[in-house]
């Protein structure tokens, strides 16, 4: 692709115009007559290595500051930001040439944006999605890594999903991938808010600067949907000036769910919007995915889908994989595996399934190293809230000493009388809450969710599916 494609508004530039190989940020990456893009991150920044980018045969440097390099540097007052443009620009802009439901907020952005593209595709749209569990072009499944892939990776995504005939886009956005810029120059045309509670404090530092990462997709949305249950999103909603629509339970919101009966097998709640009212039933049990899907029914509207053919997808629809999933054990006890990971998410999940244990409502859960370590005693708090039993233990501890972690998690139930056990290794806790189970009783596997994988000290990454373990767990009773 030529230089002055990609560099658009290239008034600034002193180089004549010329055949670029590549775009990168990444100094390993760096090629001839390629464009590296100097960002600073937390550990290294790009700026340092210009020079010698150079040297090693780049055409031009992007920098934010003068750097002394003449003609082969281009200032710009955001590199980063530049970054998601100019990778934007090197696909020929696939964000362009398709339509996107961006859904932000701390929890419910998984199942929210699943259930979107369930009823889109069963509506015969084909489309394209990008979130936590997987990344997926219709049937096609793709690994990934980040919920918000890196720029060029996004719009590499991007031009995959346009050429393979997506006509939406439906994605998990993240905080990460909004103060990053790694969505580019991504317009939405519809924005799903759903809540906003304690998570990923060691990046953002504070509640108000994780609050304003995600206000950042509002900037660059046409229709907003709300949940104005949620503090925040009360806030947000009187702060954005796009097209905006609010849901939640409350009388006034624009649309409300009503009369919600939730059991194991499933829910049915009223979905009313203005003076019309429709009876919707959903195999996904829990509050809050009667709010989830809520917020789903409100959004696909907005796309112009007719109410029965958002409502009849959803009757049938199983669920998301390590959402509130019930592993199946032929015992007469349940076992629920869900992805709660913060105080408001585990306070949720275990709030929804109280409602209908029969027994005792067993939690198993623990908190992940290198993340915001003040939720850990929050968590407890949470868990200790509805449960009955809590049985703590490690998450993906990464390069910290797990006993530490259950430690500062302990520190949450100080004053409390709910009996707990301690059990560090995660496989042995899961057989030991299989153990102590009774008849009724429902055991909440919080936290793995989804994720076949746990991350130990050293970096070891180690294949961990709670569904095979509780597998090999029944074998042992």
């Amino acid at each position: 692709m030529k230089l002055y494609q990609l560099i658009e508004n290239n008034q600034e530039l002193k180089l004549n115009d010329m055949e670029i190989s590549s775009v990168t940020d990444n100094t390993k990456k760096v090629e001839k007559d390629c464009i590296f893009v100097c960002v600073k991150g937390g550990s290294f920044d790009g700026h340092t290595a210009a020079a010698e980018m150079l040297e090693k045969g780049a055409a031009l440097v992007v920098t934010e500051r003068d750097l002394g390099l003449g003609d082969k540097q281009f200032i710009v007052e955001n590199s980063r930001k530049y970054y998601g443009e100019i990778c934007a620009a090197w696909f020929d802009h696939p964000e362009r040439k398709m339509k996107f439901i961006g859904v932000t907020g701390t929890n419910g952005k998984t199942t929210i944006t699943n259930v979107i593209k369930h009823i889109l595709m069963k509506n015969g749209i084909k489309t394209g999605l990008i979130g936590t569990i997987q990344n997926e072009i219709g049937d096609e499944i793709i690994h990934t890594e980040n919920t918000t892939p890196m720029a060029f990776d996004y719009m590499r995504l991007l031009d995959k999903m346009y050429k393979a005939g997506c006509k939406y886009v439906i994605m998990e956005v993240s905080s990460f991938g909004l103060a990053q810029y790694r969505i580019g120059p991504t317009h939405f045309d519809i924005g799903v808010f759903t809540n906003l509670t304690q998570d990923h404090l060691d990046y953002h530092k504070t509640m108000e600067n994780y609050y304003q990462a995600k206000k950042m997709m509002f900037d660059v949305c046409d229709m907003a949907i709300i949940n104005t249950d949620d503090e925040y999103g009360k806030r947000l909603f009187g702060e954005i000036s796009c097209n905006k629509k609010s849901y939640g339970n409350e009388r006034e919101a624009d649309c409300r769910f009503d009369e919600a009966q939730i059991s194991s097998g499933g829910t049915s709640f009223q979905y009313c919007c203005g003076e019309k009212s429709y009876s919707v039933s959903m195999r996904m049990p829990g509050m809050f995915n009667v709010s989830n899907v809520t917020a789903v029914i409100a959004a696909v509207s907005e796309t112009g889908v007719p109410i029965e053919k958002i409502l009849a997808p959803i009757s049938k629809y199983n669920g998301v994989k390590g959402r509130c999933e019930i592993i199946p054990t032929n015992r007469d006890f349940t076992v629920i595996c869900d992805y709660a990971h913060t105080p408001d998410a585990i306070e949720n999940v275990l709030k929804s399934v109280k409602e209908y244990t029969k027994n005792r409502l067993i939690c198993l859960f623990g908190c992940g190293g290198n993340r915001d370590a003040k939720k850990r005693p929050l968590m407890a708090q949470a868990a200790a809230k509805y449960a009955d039993r809590l049985v703590i233990t490690s998450d993906n501890p990464r390069d910290e000493i797990p006993e530490a972690i259950i430690d500062d998690i302990l520190g949450g139930l100080e004053g409390s009388e709910i009996p707990f056990d301690v059990v560090v290794d995660r496989c042995k806790a899961i057989h030991h809450s299989l153990k102590i189970a009774q008849k009724g009783d429902i055991i909440v596997l919080a936290g793995k969710g989804h994720e076949d994988y746990q991350v130990l000290p050293g970096n070891e990454h180690i294949h961990f599916d709670e569904r095979e373990i509780v597998s090999e767990g029944l074998k042992l009773i």
